[in-house]
């Protein structure tokens, strides 16, 4: 149990290691995918990349689309002010030295899934700035999760969209496939086969996210993604309550 729990901590902890960004990314990249496929069933759009909503804002500019193009600026803000929203809670924590410091985002990300989860159909018939608040949720979760761990890897990991990691995976093959035939010469062209792995895991994890997140809302609806809250509450309890029992025991002195 003990080293379950050391485990779970090792996962947001202050200190990084590579082994700790490598499996809280594959967790994060999985609910990203759970969110993307699930909330593109549940909203009609995709929500964890913003490329696309981007390109289409510019399409729907140059067709006179004004209603379009001020759905997808909320979308866009919305995930603008995730990441915001990230880098105020990582900061906070930091400057008052918290255990809990990068598990605040996340405590936070799991909160609103859960009333996504549980509000969702109500949440839908609302009308945001432009777009339903259920799209301004979703979005704003994905930026508040991409920025998260791009801090804290220091932008080696992303999770929420997987354009740049398919493009690295790309990269590495042909480095895989590129003949040396001067030994001699320099530089010499090798993949990096440790951080291939670690990218096929990172769009793995998003896929079967995205599988599990589609069957789930096609069976469950809006309730699906309370799972997901409930394991990004999992991710991020033991430094919450690390800092809670520290707190207690400044106090009883």
């Amino acid at each position: 149990m003990q080293r379950s729990v050391d485990y779970v901590r090792t996962l947001t902890a202050q200190a990084r290691s590579a082994r700790a960004n490598r499996h809280l990314g594959f967790a994060l990249a999985g609910v990203a995918g759970a969110m993307n496929a699930g909330g593109f069933l549940a909203v009609h759009q995709y929500t964890s990349h913003m490329t696309g909503i981007v390109s289409s804002a510019a399409d729907n500019l140059a067709l006179g689309a004004a209603d379009l193009v001020l759905d997808a600026l909320g979308a866009i803000v919305s995930f603008l002010l995730g990441a915001a929203s990230t880098a105020l809670l990582v900061n906070y924590g930091r400057r008052r030295a918290l255990a809990s410091e990068y598990a605040l985002p996340l405590l936070f990300e799991a909160m609103l899934l859960l009333a996504f989860g549980v509000l969702g159909a109500r949440l839908s018939s609302i009308a945001g700035l432009f777009v339903p608040v259920t799209v301004m949720l979703l979005c704003y979760t994905m930026g508040l999760q991409n920025a998260l761990v791009t801090k804290l890897s220091h932008a080696e990991i992303r999770t929420t969209h997987m354009t740049g990691i398919v493009t690295d995976i790309g990269i590495e093959l042909g480095k895989m496939l590129y003949w040396n035939a001067d030994t001699a010469a320099r530089p010499y062209v090798a993949a990096n086969h440790g951080r291939l792995a670690v990218l096929c895991g990172l769009l793995g994890s998003f896929f079967f996210g995205g599988v599990a997140g589609a069957v789930g809302f096609k069976m469950l609806g809006y309730v699906a993604t309370v799972p997901l809250a409930l394991l990004l509450s999992g991710l991020a309890i033991v430094p919450a309550l690390d800092d809670l029992r520290a707190r207690a025991q400044r106090r009883a002195r």
